[in-house]
């Protein structure tokens, strides 16, 4: 469970509400159905005008995956490795297919076999890579689904002030109603902010991140992974790996004594 994208969101909808309610005004002065529906459901209609059913669909099902903790641990794929090369340059590249049916990641098993049936590895090299280029772009998609969204519900709470000023406008004669009616006119504005700045983008933004990270961790394993093809040390193969991570997460407990003995 990511705990930040929660603790954001709420205390982000509390700190509305304390704004709100400290300014004097009631949280139902806030609420208007009419607005609601324009906002809202103006922005959602043109979301899905921009997409197909299937896609409109999964990417609202995609918020969830900003509560979910992503299962990234490069420093733990770098170690992983590392037992691999060991493996490979004690007892030759064939015996990594029985270490491959003991990994859980089905991308770095995929890359392991392509090595232990003697793939190119300029080839094997395309092969994962053209993967890693498939699983961005419908990330990617996905996050374009927020951005789009927050792109629109600005956009949908502008019309919908400028509906209920026009409709303001067509009836002045009683001055009374026209501060009321204003506030009204101008929530559908706040909404569209909320959808963009409340929902859409931190949603979005944290997609970003997320994906940015597994991509981060397939680098590492390509980059590994073809170094155990090429025959590499498993020393110099960690130091390689190493670059991926910021320097105060560099001390990757691996076996010195099964490295020292992979020398020959």
């Amino acid at each position: 469970m990511d705990i930040a994208s929660i603790i954001g969101l709420i205390f982000g909808f509390v700190l509305m509400i304390f704004g709100i309610i400290s300014g004097g005004a009631s949280v139902m002065d806030y609420i208007d159905v009419p607005s609601i529906l324009i906002t809202f459901g103006g922005s959602v209609c043109g979301v899905l005008a921009s997409y197909d059913v299937a896609s409109f669909v999964n990417g609202f099902k995609s918020f969830t995956l900003t509560f979910k903790m992503p299962a990234i641990n490069i420093e733990g794929t770098i170690r992983s490795i590392i037992d691999l090369s060991n493996i490979a340059r004690k007892e030759g590249l064939l015996s990594l297919e029985e270490a491959a049916a003991e990994l859980e990641d089905p991308f770095m098993k995929k890359g392991i076999l392509l090595i232990v049936d003697g793939t190119d590895p300029d080839l094997v090299r395309a092969i994962l890579e053209t993967e890693i280029m498939s699983v961005d772009s419908r990330h990617r998609d996905v996050i374009g689904f927020w951005e789009c969204w927050g792109a629109l519900g600005p956009a949908w709470g502008m019309i919908g002030t400028l509906i209920g000023l026009v409709a303001m406008l067509n009836d002045m004669s009683d001055p009374s109603a026209i501060g009321p009616a204003m506030a009204v006119a101008l929530i559908t504005t706040f909404y569209g902010s909320m959808i963009a700045n409340w929902i859409c983008t931190p949603t979005a933004n944290k997609l970003k991140m997320n994906n940015a990270n597994e991509m981060q961790l397939k680098e590492v394993m390509v980059e590994g992974l073809l170094s155990i093809q090429a025959g590499e040390n498993p020393r110099v193969i960690e130091e390689k790996l190493k670059s991926f991570l910021p320097p105060a997460s560099r001390s990757i407990g691996s076996e010195g004594d099964d490295m020292g003995g992979a020398e020959e």
